[in-house]
């Protein structure tokens, strides 16, 4: 298929901040409309309040916290990458039906380590989870429970169901956590297959515990069934809507999935994609060309928080210079990120004492004074976000 058109990184750069919602805040009240673009990653806990702000005028912690757990209009639950994601609950089929592997060899991608684990039971995947499936229910009914204590105790009923051979095996330590049974282990990644056939999802925090409840049980109804092609084909249209122009490789990274698997999505919307030039063949829905070609670029500064959705598109060097690369996407404690004027600038990090917050913000170069006072005035809508009420903004320069 001919390219139809090349594109600048600054036509792709101000499309995808446009439909970040990051160009221009969403007015108040629009929290759903900002979750259900591609869904909002909660990790760390806490991260997700700070993305949703960035996106909506006047957000405050109160809003999102009642729209999870009073009014349940926003679903927090295992998603792509196995992270844990917001969404509107309207839309729960898109980030779960829509998510799932259809066949067992794509669903063991998803859940990289378990498979050494099944081989030595003699197990596969999926009856793996029918069985975790089949005694969640009456483990889970009524109640929240962390992972572990959810694990533990399906884990210890599955035992009492597997032949004497397979049980030893099941029972031994496992690879995943010292001492740590090796079945325990297993039933973690098969709940984590489970929150996309809506069978579970988080309840709000408790402490340090992220506590798993029964879907039904707490929307109050099952999540409608939506056939899974109608499913992944909305999912592919989101991330392209946010993420385009697009690969499938770079598609597969940010779903947590292999490359090779990601023909049950492509192959349904490939008849709504044009090809565009950008380093090589990328691929835009037909629909948002134009909007590619047209698309402003953003004034005013944001503070993103770490693994905001923004930056997690996978074509990193679109948006920061590589030898920043290390600084930014970190593997244990990374950052928040500061936009300025559509650019990612610098780096930024909070320190809290008592009801006083600290935001230290690194940048890549000399910024300029209309741009540290309008920070000073982002970090001063931070802090109620994280339960400070004043905050100090500190700057320096890589």
């Amino acid at each position: 298929m001919p390219v139809a058109d090349r594109v600048s990184k600054g036509d792709v750069i101000a499309f995808r901040l446009g439909a970040h919602n990051l160009t221009e805040r969403l007015g108040e009240g629009a929290l759903l409309d900002a979750a259900g673009r591609c869904g909002i990653q909660n990790s760390p806990p806490g991260a997700a309040v700070l993305a949703l702000h960035a996106r909506v005028r006047k957000l405050t912690q109160e809003q999102v916290a009642h729209a999870v757990a009073a009014d349940k209009s926003l679903l927090q639950t295992w998603c792509m990458r196995g992270s844990p994601f917001y969404f509107p609950a309207p839309d729960a089929p898109v980030f779960t039906t829509g998510m799932l592997p259809p066949t067992e060899e794509a669903m063991r991608h998803l859940v990289p380590g378990a498979e050494q684990a099944l081989d030595s039971l003699g197990m596969s995947l999926i009856e793996t989870v029918e069985m975790t499936g089949s005694e969640i229910g009456s483990v889970l009914s009524g109640r929240r429970l962390a992972i572990d204590e959810l694990g533990a105790e399906i884990a210890a009923r599955i035992a009492r169901r597997l032949p004497r051979r397979q049980r030893d095996i099941w029972e031994e330590e496992g690879p995943y956590a010292p001492g740590q049974p090796l079945g325990e282990g297993v039933v973690h990644f098969c709940v984590r297959i489970l929150t996309l056939q809506r069978v579970v999802c988080f309840a709000p925090r408790a402490g340090n515990k992220a506590p798993f409840v029964l879907v039904d049980e707490w929307l109050g109804h099952p999540i409608p069934d939506m056939h899974p092609d109608l499913a992944r084909a909305e999912l592919l249209r989101r991330y392209l809507r946010c993420y385009g122009p697009s690969t499938r490789g770079n598609f597969a990274a940010w779903a947590g999935i292999h490359a090779g698997d990601t023909a049950p999505w492509w192959s349904l919307v490939k008849d709504e994609l044009t090809p565009v030039e950008f380093g090589g063949t990328f691929w835009i829905l037909t629909e948002d060309l134009d909007a590619l070609r047209s698309a402003p670029m953003p004034a005013g500064v944001r503070l993103l928080p770490p693994r905001d959705p923004y930056t997690q598109m996978r074509d990193r060097e679109t948006i920061v210079d590589t030898k920043y690369h290390r600084e930014v996407w970190k593997s244990v404690g990374e950052p928040g990120t500061v936009l300025a004027d559509g650019k990612v600038t610098g780096t930024w990090r909070p320190r809290k004492s008592g009801r006083r917050l600290t935001i230290s913000i690194k940048t890549f170069g000399l910024l300029p004074d209309r741009d540290r006072k309008s920070l000073r005035g982002e970090a001063e809508q931070v802090a109620p976000l994280r339960g400070a009420s004043t905050v100090d903004v500190e700057f320096d320069t890589y």
